[in-house]
Order: C-alpha cells, then sequence, then structure tokens
C-alpha cells in the first residue's frame, strides 16, 4: 500500500510526549528540540495547514519548578504541580512559536469535555475560531481538576479524540519508537516496523506492548487505541520518532514512521454518524428558499425556519423538514429548541437582540448537516 505524504493534509494535530519535551534528569524542557520543532510547526503553518498541538509535560515541569522529591504522587500533589507546569507550558509553546510570529492558545480539556454533548461543542468552536484566526492551538489534559475517574491517563487517546473534534485528517504521534514493529524491538533484533497499516485486526493490537517511559503513561497500546479512535472517524493517524531534530521534516522526506489508513475523511465520516447513529430529538420545518439554499450547500439560518417542534439542546440532532413535511436532511442544532423557537424567521443580527446573547449565525452549521431522507 502506497504511504501517504504529509503535503497532502489540510489540519495535522501533533502529539509530544512528556519524554520528548522534558529532560528527565534536569527536570526541563529541550529547548533545542523543541526549537526544531517550532520550526517545522511554522513551515507547515506557512504553507497553509491548520496545525493544532497536543501536549503532555505539565505535571513534569511542575514538579521540577517545585522541587519535588522523585516517586509517585498522589492525586492531589499531580493536581498541584500540574497547576504551576501548565503556567510553564504555555509560556513555552507561546515563546517558540512566537518567535516564527504565531499565535499559540492554550485549551486544557478532560474527558468529560469530550464525551459531554455541550462542552463538546464548545471546546470545537473554540478550537475553530482559533484555526480561522490563524493561531495554533495547545491542547493538553486538565490534570488540575482531572480525578482517576475523569482522566484519560495518556495522551494519545486525547490527541485522537481532539482530531475527530477538530475534523482533523492527520494526526501525528511523535513517540520514542518511530513505528509499530511485528515484534519488541528492544528484545528482538529482527523485529521489522510495519510502514503502513490499512485497518488495525486483532492482530495489530497484539502487537502492541507496554509503556516504555519513566515519563510517559502511555504505550504502543495506547497508539493502538487511539489509530481506532482517528481512523473510525476519518482522521489518518502516523506514529514517528520524536528523538531526533525536526521531525515533521522528517517524515516529510520518507522517513520512517507508521501510517494508520482510514478509507473516510473527517466531514464524510462525521456525517455518516449524525446520519445513522443519532436520535433526533426534534424538527425543523423550514420554507422553500431555504430548501432550495440547503441544496446548494448553504448552511441553515435561523431566517428559513417556520416551525419548530420538540424538546432539543444544542447540540442534539434534529430531523429537517420542507414546507410540504417531506424530510430533506439531519443535522446538529446550535440551539436549544426554546431559542430557537423564538428566533425563527429572523434575520442573524435580530438574534443579539431577541435572545439577549451574540448567537451563531447558523441554526445548523453545513458541516453538521446530512442531505437526504434517512430510512426509518
Amino acid at each position: 500500500m502506497h504511504r501517504p505524504e504529509l503535503k497532502n493534509f489540510r489540519r495535522i494535530v501533533v502529539k509530544v510526549g512528556s519524554s520528548l519535551l522534558i529532560d528527565s534528569e534536569a527536570g526541563e524542557v529541550k529547548a533545542g528540540w523543541l526549537a526544531a520543532l517550532a520550526a517545522d510547526i511554522a513551515e507547515l503553518h506557512l504553507h497553509g495547514r491548520d496545525v493544532l498541538i497536543v501536549s503532555s509535560g505539565s505535571i513534569a515541569l511542575g514538579r521540577s519548578r517545585l522541587k519535588l522529591a522523585r516517586g509517585p504522587l498522589k492525586l492531589e500533589e499531580s493536581q498541584a504541580a500540574a497547576a504551576v507546569g501548565q503556567i510553564a507550558l504555555a509560556r513555552i509553546w507561546s515563546e517558540v512559536l512566537g518567535d516564527h510570529g504565531i499565535g499559540a492558545g492554550q485549551i486544557l480539556v478532560t474527558l468529560q469535555d469530550t464525551e459531554e454533548r455541550r462542552r463538546y461543542l464548545n471546546a470545537r468552536s473554540t478550537i475553530a475560531k482559533l484555526l480561522e484566526w490563524r493561531a495554533v492551538p495547545v491542547i493538553n489534559e486538565n490534570d488540575t481538576v482531572a480525578t482517576a475517574e475523569i482522566r484519560y491517563g495518556d495522551n494519545d487517546r486525547l490527541a485522537a479524540r481532539v482530531a475527530t473534534m477538530s475534523s482533523a485528517d492527520l494526526l501525528i504521534l511523535l513517540s520514542d519508537i518511530d513505528g509499530l514493529y511485528d515484534a519488541p524491538p528492544g528484545a528482538n533484533p529482527d523485529a521489522k516496523l510495519i510502514p503502513v497499516v490499512e485497518q488495525v485486526t486483532a492482530e495489530i493490537e497484539a502487537m502492541a506492548g507496554g509503556a516504555e517511559s519513566e515519563l510517559s503513561r502511555g504505550g504502543m497500546r495506547t497508539k493502538i487505541e487511539a489509530a481506532k479512535i482517528a481512523t473510525t472517524a476519518g482522521t489518518h493517524m502516523l506514529i514517528a520518532s520524536g528523538k531526533i531534530d525536526h521531525p515533521l521534516r522528517a517524515i516529510a522526506k520518507g522517513g520512517a514512521c507508521t501510517w494508520f489508513l482510514t478509507p473516510a475523511n473527517p466531514v464524510t465520516a462525521r456525517k455518516r454518524w449524525i446520519a445513522g447513529s443519532l436520535e433526533p430529538k426534534g424538527t425543523l420545518t423550514i420554507d422553500a428558499g431555504a430548501v432550495l439554499a440547503l441544496r446548494a450547500g448553504k448552511s441553515l439560518l435561523p431566517a428559513g425556519v417556520i416551525r419548530v417542534d420538540g424538546h432539543f439542546a444544542r447540540g442534539d440532532a434534529v430531523v429537517v423538514r420542507g414546507p410540504d413535511t417531506d424530510e430533506i436532511g439531519r443535522g446538529l442544532v446550535a440551539y436549544d429548541a426554546d431559542d430557537a423557537d423564538r428566533i425563527k424567521g429572523h434575520s442573524s443580527p435580530d438574534v443579539m437582540s431577541i435572545l439577549g446573547i451574540t448567537g451563531r449565525a447558523e441554526m445548523i452549521h453545513r458541516d453538521d448537516l446530512v442531505m437526504g431522507a434517512v430510512p426509518g
């Protein structure tokens, strides 16, 4: 199978683990390595790519700044160390990207933020706006408030969730190792790198090992789990070594790595999920002009809605019907039912005066809309 090329992707999530970013002896950031990575990111950014970073390191940095003794930390100690480390980590990313004239925005998330619909939509909207402004979102698990019950426990799966949330078409996991091998390379000198994985099968899962690094909470097993999340959502994923300078440049030049392929793309995968996996909570009936606009690929605006039925919350799936009550599509609605009813038939600029808040211009954005009746 032919491996893809980095230049063909438009939105890329890069995951950087603690063991790559932090010198375990000094407890500080590997400044030279990070500067080289920032140069790689800047090169992608310059060529119009959207880049998001999922960065570990807050706890490791915090314990260094606080001069905490080596050894395992209790939950509250980890949370407090993260509070100190998050400030340091955000400043470091802001400075290295700022050296290339790129703004950075920090986003801290927990598991609930990607699983609970309203929080998910808020995080997705924030990411979308940062990318629209050509800033680079720097995302980390919110270790300050995350407990054992609500944490990811590794940033591989978090990165996969961020990739699906942001409709990225590529997720890059920079690792201590340059890809997936058919046997543990440390124990077997004849182990072979697998360059392309077309599908995550039981055999592929069986190749995964445990965590390799003191600073890392994840290992190859969590990377395979991340691959399953990403490829199901239409995102390609690759594992590559981050132990070299300019790791993204090396990937672009065909360096060793393992690609996990998906037959879909983020938009079609998301729309398939909307069409077939979500139970509609209500119905929006629209006028003939809005029907024509939607069929031309436009978003649904409040002005085109003539009736609102059902009890739904922002982010729920709803059925869209034409004036003859025939179903023409389904989508994720941007307003609660009560607010949708209040603004129906009104132009988008009127939303502020009616609701008292600056709402979204669309009732359903075209990226969240699937046209065509869905069989019952």
